[in-house]
């Protein structure tokens, strides 16, 4: 069954106090413009609000803790002190590099001085369990509509660190201008309530210019394929957007119980035809309305965190067999 959502995200508090943060690439950047200079990669921090849904870019230069923190330091200053940091665990990070996924894995020396650095400032920094993308659903959705869009619009194009802030800038307002929902019932009020309103008091707005979408690409300057970029990114999301906003509910039922010592199945995608990863259920992680959704497990290799949705629970050897029809 689908738990409550969390207490940070029904609790009135200001933007970003509570955040999670996810990371998107790698992406190519070009030292300078022109032809000749070598490009290196990147990587795109996605800070999400927990309370207004509000999104924050930053584009991290290199794989360092210190590259990290300041990313982080340049999101402080803009929106504020966080109080708790919620993320994946390294495993969780698909697609990125092996140094990304090393950075933030939970025994890396690097992250222990992050959280260390972090601490000093009063900000606690929260894991999700492994293998569970799906417990970040809020900062996941994000990073899907960035990645999803950012590889079609950008493509094989090669920015300046300064053109991809500027061009992070502009997808960081067209996000936060989505509507959440209508601002009063007036039936002649057509304004709507945005993580916009949030952060400036009022919504985002764009400054008014002409369209470049049907421009071709080589009689542009560096700055008009950032806005044609931009343009196209808003075209395909807003579009996508509102088909998203149907609702699709899911995980109403519970399909039965788990017990300690259960032998169970760990649905895994790396597992070599004809291996079944079988464990043992040792310990239950029950949440705060008693449901669990979170278990450890003893395999072969050692114990795991998986939530129950990579459990397939087994048959126990007394079970009562069903009766045979005559």
């Amino acid at each position: 069954m689908m738990g409550s959502l969390p207490r940070a995200r029904v609790t009135s508090s200001r933007p970003f106090l509570h955040t999670g943060v996810d990371f998107a690439g790698p992406v190519w950047l070009r030292t300078s413009k022109g032809r000749g200079h070598k490009a290196f990669k990147a990587f795109l921090a996605v800070f999400v609000c927990f309370s207004s849904r509000a999104v924050h870019l930053e584009a991290v230069s290199d794989y360092s803790s210190e590259a990290f923190l300041a990313a982080f330091r340049r999101f402080v200053a803009r929106r504020g002190l966080c109080q708790t940091i919620h993320s994946d665990c390294g495993t969780n990070f698909v697609g990125a590099d092996r140094q990304l996924k090393e950075l933030f894995q939970a025994s890396n020396r690097d992250l222990h001085r992050i959280i260390g650095r972090l601490a000093d400032d009063g900000i606690q920094w929260k894991f999700n369990p492994p293998a569970a993308p799906h417990f970040g659903g809020l900062w996941e959705a994000a990073v899907k509509a960035l990645k999803h869009h950012l590889r079609r619009v950008i493509g094989e194009t090669r920015l300046t660190y300064e053109e991809m802030a500027t061009f992070l800038a502009e997808v960081e307002s067209c996000l936060n201008s989505r509507p959440l929902q209508a601002l009063s019932d007036d039936p002649e009020d057509l304004s709507a309530l945005t993580p916009g309103h949030f952060l400036i008091g009022g919504a985002l707005n764009a400054l008014p210019e002409p369209s470049l979408l049907d421009v071709p690409a080589n009689r542009l300057s560096r700055w008009q394929l950032l806005q044609q970029m931009r343009d196209h990114l808003w075209q395909r999301w807003s579009r996508e957007y509102v088909q998203g906003l149907a609702p699709r509910p899911k995980w109403w039922a519970t399909p039965g119980n788990l017990k300690d010592g259960q032998l169970c199945l760990v649905k895994t995608e790396t597992t070599p035809p004809c291996r079944w990863p079988l464990a043992r259920i040792i310990r239950l992680h029950p949440g705060e309305d008693g449901h669990i959704r979170v278990v450890d497990v003893r395999t072969s290799g050692g114990e795991l965190t998986r939530p129950v949705v990579k459990i397939v629970p087994l048959p126990s050897a007394n079970a009562e067999q069903p009766e045979p029809s005559a």
